[in-house]
């Protein structure tokens, strides 16, 4: 049987020196219980709450803030399994700073501690599209405001998520044929704002593979609380739209940066232009050194909307390769910017593809348990929440010592504090936490019976 329990060391005491006390372990303090500790102090972790409403009528013993405190920690640690949720967290002082744990009576890992069923009956309460878009209201409504911080520089992209081919049950997946190799799965496309030193992933939208970037992330693009008043987008070119560009420049005032395809008049009128005009400039980008760069302007004229008459003013940056003799072309709604500022923006976008390495890598973003829709949507939002409390605590003091490592990397080089262990026991409703030298004190003061429930209880770790 699985309980929610709560901290209670005059009830703990007691039990012990009764002899009926459930279990116990020793506290292994890791650089994950580490971050949670940091969220908590900060108040991120109060916003966890507003992810989804409690749509349950029986069972709620088990608060839901504590389930989604488990479940992202269980991701950080790279555990996937549902099962592994109850126990994400054995350090002491995160159990002590949060006050409750959840313990399972029976203490039958091998059955799960939390079987999948039980998160199904949570989850099935939902639309997987109310879950996905509760992690856009728990992170813009909550988490960035108590943080505050905000992003001026955003960057749109899409990743796609895996599975097995053959098998049909995953609810939702689609099917798309790509150079000629036949995948199954999803489309995540994320919004992520630029903030000081780091990176964070503002928005999120979710659908079936064969989703065209654009058309999944329509809505968010236009929409997105994110995009405010001279901030700026960049994209790649599976968001090309003159009648999107227009509208984000005309009603959000948003400015646009997209490369253009190769197969566009626009394209192949910049590429004329600075050929003829023969201006060039080194690359700003000092690995590029066989490029160069020159600013066109009035790019646009080539590439019109169907009401032309509303087009805004494109510049364009074209870069020129001499070693292959091959040229790119970036253009940006922002008029006022050079060559220069244009090619040096867009080559912000490449930090969104090492998010999605990691996610993928390490995070096991694609690692899904299930082929239900509302688990896998479950187990993404828990990733991106687990990614997004890293980079958050890498941008504070305790973390910033990590800022620009990889979490694998991190953990690699981690050396706990030297601090003294402590010891967790466990009753049927109450844990406590005691400082290792307490506890022994403690066991020495007890009668025999009572050490050698304390025995049999330690016997098992």
């Amino acid at each position: 049987m699985l309980h929610i329990i709560q901290e209670s060391k005059e009830q703990v005491l007691s039990a012990i020196k009764n002899g009926r006390i459930e279990a116990c372990d020793v506290s292994q303090p890791n650089f994950i219980d580490g971050i949670i500790l940091k969220m908590e102090e900060l108040g991120v972790i109060n916003g966890l709450i507003h992810i989804i409403d409690d749509r349950r009528t029986t069972n709620t013993v088990i608060p839901l803030e504590i389930i989604w405190i488990l479940a992202i920690t269980s991701k950080m640690k790279v555990h996937t399994s549902l099962t592994d949720i109850p126990y994400a967290i054995m350090d002491s002082e995160v159990l002590s700073r949060l006050g409750y744990t959840l313990y399972d009576t029976e203490r039958d890992i091998a059955n799960g501690l939390m079987s999948e069923g039980t998160i199904r009956n949570l989850l099935g309460k939902y639309a997987y599209h109310e879950i996905i878009s509760g992690y856009n209201k728990c992170v813009q409504s909550h988490i960035l405001p108590k943080m505050k911080m905000e992003a001026n520089i955003h960057i749109l992209d899409c990743t796609e998520l895996e599975v097995e081919l053959s098998n049909k049950n995953y609810e939702e997946s689609g099917v798309v044929k790509i150079d000629g190799e036949t995948r199954r799965g999803y489309k995540l496309s994320t919004l992520r704002g630029l903030s000081g030193d780091s990176g964070i992933i503002e928005e999120i939208c979710f659908g079936a593979i064969n989703t065209h970037d654009l058309e999944l992330s329509r809505n968010m693009i236009l929409n997105s609380p994110m995009l405010k008043p001279q901030d700026l987008l960049i994209n790649d070119r599976g968001f090309l739209s003159r009648e999107i560009l227009n509208e984000l420049k005309i009603r959000r005032k948003v400015d646009t940066y997209i490369p253009l395809r190769n197969n566009m008049l626009a394209y192949q009128d910049a590429v004329s232009i600075a050929k003829t005009a023969n201006i060039w400039k080194p690359h700003p980008n000092r690995k590029r050194k066989t490029q160069q760069i020159a600013l066109v302007e009035n790019a646009g004229l080539m590439w019109e909307s169907e009401a032309s008459e509303n087009d805004v003013p494109l510049n364009a940056c074209v870069v020129w390769d001499k070693k292959d003799d091959d040229y790119y072309v970036f253009v940006t709604t922002d008029i006022s910017k050079s060559a220069k500022q244009i090619i040096q923006t867009y080559e912000l976008r490449p930090e969104i593809e090492e998010d999605y390495r990691q996610l993928k890598d390490f995070w096991q973003l694609e690692d899904f348990k299930s082929t239900k829709i509302d688990v896998i949507a479950f187990h993404i939002i828990c990733t991106l929440m687990g990614y997004f409390f890293f980079q958050l605590y890498v941008c504070t003091d305790e973390g910033e010592c990590w800022l620009g490592k990889t979490l694998p990397v991190i953990i690699k080089k981690y050396i706990p504090p030297d601090k003294p262990k402590s010891v967790i026991v466990y009753t049927d409703r109450h844990f406590a936490v005691f400082p290792f030298i307490e506890f022994l004190h403690l066991y020495a003061s007890l009668e025999i019976n009572a050490r050698s429930v304390l025995d049999a209880a330690f016997s098992v770790l």
